[in-house]
């Protein structure tokens, strides 16, 4: 037995409980054609004339259903006569390397059999401007060869700042198209300036780039697609803020305000920028976002075969299983600290053999005042928040509370012979 074993043997974990959550669930029951009735509007799909060659964006954020989105809207734009080629926007992810991002693409289920359209990726960028601050403004050489640029992303909060302009499809246009060298200066001056730069950036990049318009994607609590949108490129910087808002609404979040411990089982860049959605654990990359509950100690057990050995957001948390950094490519991981300029994300936390080693020991360092009563959440990963389960002292609140939560038996932690989670 180690030392660190000896120090946990003792430790008592409370019985936990599986709890069902339940969310509006308003979704998009035709997606195809509400692509059709959204590319209806003047300024957007009338502006892409026969013969033109169309850059399609597309990211590496978890988007449901992204390929058949891409699908349609290559069809749309197809039927105008016109010739379409996607552009991964991505900025460093995929290891900021033309490959590592098709092959993200391709990981997300876009393949030009599918699609409908080949993927061109090169990591070559244009400086186009530079921002009163001289902050350079770059953008894929592919994409301002094209005829016309259609954006498509999911609007939604970021996870390191706040502004009226998050994540969506100016920040695609201005970091995701940017490659490696736009992201990079677009970070160079720290979160704290990243609303007011994407806003500058974009300014400047609609008047210099042929943008013809952007389609947003909105989903509800549970990843579904709720609403799609086309904005024309003049009033993309008006309109964006407002589907924000809406995304805001419409997101998941633990029904705590207070943990001992959350326990995450997967992290990975499919499921979120920083690996878990620091809008739902609370614990964010910079000090320039809030929100969420206050957890004194995240433990996290596993990467995401999607998320490609980028294990970006570890070091947000407090514990991590040896699974997970196992599977931990640096090659993948360290260019987005490298380009982002934010360090802490990438470091590796306190390191445990197993997930039964990981349990016990957030629960010895969370400081509860008794830990046979630690309030503990286990979650699959951030997009999952409508079931997970629970520790004894949430349970009694939650079923205070009514209603919206459907609880089952409590029972012990379950681990098999490798002392993992089942």
């Amino acid at each position: 037995m180690g030392i660190y074993a000896e120090l946990l043997q003792d430790v008592p974990l409370p019985r936990m409980a599986r709890v069902k959550q339940t969310f509006p669930d308003d979704t998009l029951a035709d997606i195809p054609l509400a692509i059709h009735q959204a590319l209806q509007r003047p300024g957007t799909l009338d502006r892409i004339l026969p013969g033109q060659r169309v850059a399609l964006t597309v990211g590496s954020r978890g988007v449901n259903n992204l390929p058949l989105l891409v699908k349609s809207l290559v069809a749309g734009i197809k039927a105008c006569g016109a010739e379409v080629f996607i552009i991964p926007a991505m900025g460093s992810h995929g290891g900021a390397s033309a490959e590592g991002q098709k092959e993200m693409l391709l990981g997300l289920g876009i393949r030009p059999e599918v699609v409908g359209a080949e993927i061109v990726s090169s990591m070559e960028v244009t400086q186009v401007g530079v921002l009163p601050d001289g902050l350079p403004v770059y953008i894929s050489s592919d994409a301002l060869k094209a005829d016309a640029i259609v954006l498509l992303n999911r609007i939604k909060p970021h996870t390191a700042f706040r502004g009226k302009i998050e994540s969506g499809l100016v920040k695609m246009l201005t970091i995701g198209l940017g490659k490696q060298k736009g992201a990079e200066a677009c970070h160079a001056h720290s979160f704290k300036h990243m609303a007011r730069h994407i806003r500058e950036m974009g300014i400047l990049l609609l008047a210099k780039a042929p943008v013809v318009f952007g389609l947003g994607v909105v989903e509800n609590a549970y990843d579904h697609t709720h609403s799609v949108t086309a904005i024309p490129r003049e009033r993309l910087l008006e309109e964006e803020p407002e589907w924000l808002e809406l995304a805001k609404k419409l997101m998941p979040s633990l029904p705590v305000s207070q943990l001992d411990v959350l326990i995450i089982d997967e992290i990975g860049k499919d499921i979120s920028g920083d690996g878990m959605d620091p809008n739902i654990t609370g614990r964010y990359p910079t000090p320039y976002a809030h929100g969420g509950p206050e957890v004194s100690k995240m433990a996290l057990l596993d990467l995401t075969e999607r998320s490609h050995g980028n294990a970006n957001g570890v070091g947000t948390a407090d514990l991590v299983a040896k699974r997970l950094v196992e599977k931990m490519r640096l090659e993948q991981t360290y260019p987005n600290a490298l380009t982002s300029t934010v360090t802490g994300p990438v470091k590796i936390p306190l390191t445990l053999d197993t997930d039964f080693d990981v349990v016990r020991a957030a629960v010895k360092t969370c400081n509860a005042l008794d830990l046979n009563k630690t309030r503990i959440i286990r979650l699959k990963n951030t997009l999952s928040l409508s079931e997970f389960w629970a520790s004894e002292a949430i349970i009694e609140e939650l079923t205070a509370r009514g209603s919206a939560f459907e609880t089952g038996e409590l029972q012990d932690w379950q681990f098999n012979e490798q002392e993992n989670l089942f």
